[in-house]
Parts: structure tokens; C-alpha cells; sequence
């Protein structure tokens, strides 16, 4: 059980979760995306129609194996290149992978994206690029973003991966992309960022198969 879990089950022993907007969850337990709550609420059997059943007392004969193995939910797609992509919460599914995969500790703010374009394929993220149908693991949790840090972002609704770069003599950010071909930059005003949201640092990226496809598990 992650931390989210964790949280709802504490939740649910003083409120009935039963008569709350996910939004209302959301905030109360520190997770922005709406669909994410109902995810792990569905998980734990906390939703209408399911069964309530506190995991604690639920056998679970693949324990041992699961310590080993986290699934992040898919938050849909990120453009790679202009910022043509809708930004959409919905989870899609359950990418299912190794911890070791991973270069962090914590799990439960994770979430992927699916890349698409080009414009990303010369970056690096720990020894990986990003290349059109690749998995890119972002921690929704981690917007105190640094100049050289890879970010989902999202600009009046469409969402796309770039690279940071703050340039503070021009009082401008900068989301740029590093590709084969030329993309040119994003430059956005300090004073204009209304617009502009972090949606948070890209950690990890999860190949695609030779098929360019990765399966995954439906909600």
C-alpha cells in the first residue's frame, strides 16, 4: 500500500467518502488529479458499487513479488514538440514495472505520459531520450523546477515536454526542445504566466518496445 493508500484509508475512518466530490478527496489528502483519487479509491474498494474491504485484512499470496513492482497510472498524452497536445487527467491505465527502474524512493506521486513527437529524441534523462511513443514518468509532487530540469507543462491547456531554462536577466523562461531536427524554443514572460502551468519534473523514461507499442493494464 503507497502513501495515497495510506491516506484514504485514514480518511475513510473519519468521513464517508461515499457523499464526496474527488476533488474534495484530492485536496484533502494533498493529490491533484481527481482521476488519481478515484483510482486508488477503486483499488481499495471505496467506490460505489465496490465491496469495502480494508486491504489490511486481504491475503494477498503475491506479496512477496509485489514489493518489487509498482503500477503508476497513464495520464494520457504530451506532445514533444509545440505545445498542440490537450493536457487530460484521465487515466488511461496501469504502466506496471520494476522499482529498480526507477531512480527515486517514493511512488505514490508518480504518474506517465505518453510522448509523442520528436523534438525530445537528443534530450537526457538518466542515459534515456525521449522518441515518439516512449513513457515519460513524471512526479506531479516535484514543481520546484531548476534551470537544465526536463517538465511537463501545460500552456492555455495543451500540454508538452520541454526543457527548463530560466533566464533571469531577460525575465524569461524558456522551454526548449532537444532534437535532430529544429524546434524552436517557447519564451514566456514572468509577468506572463498565467497561462503556464508546471505540471511537474520528468524523472525517468520507460522505452517503447520495437513494436512501438507498451501494453497496459485497463482500468
Amino acid at each position: 500500500m503507497n502513501s495515497t493508500q495510506e491516506k484514504l484509508i485514514e480518511l475513510s475512518q473519519k468521513h464517508d467518502l461515499k457523499k464526496m466530490g474527488l476533488r474534495h478527496i484530492g485536496r484533502l489528502i494533498g493529490v491533484e488529479h481527481p482521476q488519481v483519487v478515484k483510482y486508488h479509491l477503486k483499488k481499495l474498494g471505496l467506490l460505489d458499487g465496490d465491496k469495502k474491504e480494508r486491504p489490511e485484512n486481504k491475503k494477498n499470496i503475491f506479496s512477496a513479488v509485489r514489493q518489487n513492482i509498482v503500477s503508476i497510472p497513464i495520464l494520457g498524452l504530451a506532445n514533444c514538440g509545440d505545445a498542440t497536445m490537450f493536457a487530460d487527467s484521465r487515466v488511461e491505465g496501469n504502466l506496471t514495472l520494476s522499482r529498480k527502474l526507477l531512480p527515486v524512493k517514493s511512488f505514490s506521486n508518480l504518474f506517465a505520459v505518453r510522448a509523442v513527437g520528436s523534438s525530445m529524441n537528443r534530450s537526457d534523462i538518466d542515459g534515456k531520450n525521449i522518441e515518439d511513443g516512449d513513457y515519460v514518468i513524471v512526479d506531479g509532487e516535484d514543481k520546484n523546477v531548476h534551470t537544465g530540469d526536463y517538465v511537463l507543462s501545460v500552456i492555455g491547456g495543451l500540454a508538452n515536454i520541454k526543457k527548463y531554462i530560466e533566464d533571469k536577466t531577460q525575465r524569461q523562461i524558456a522551454l526548449v526542445s532537444e532534437s535532430s531536427q529544429f524546434f524552436p524554443p517557447i519564451y514566456l514572460h514572468e509577468e506572463d504566466m498565467t497561462d503556464y502551468l508546471v505540471n511537474g519534473k520528468v524523472v525517468s523514461v520507460v522505452k517503447a518496445t520495437n513494436s512501438g507499442e507498451l501494453q497496459y493494464e485497463p482500468i
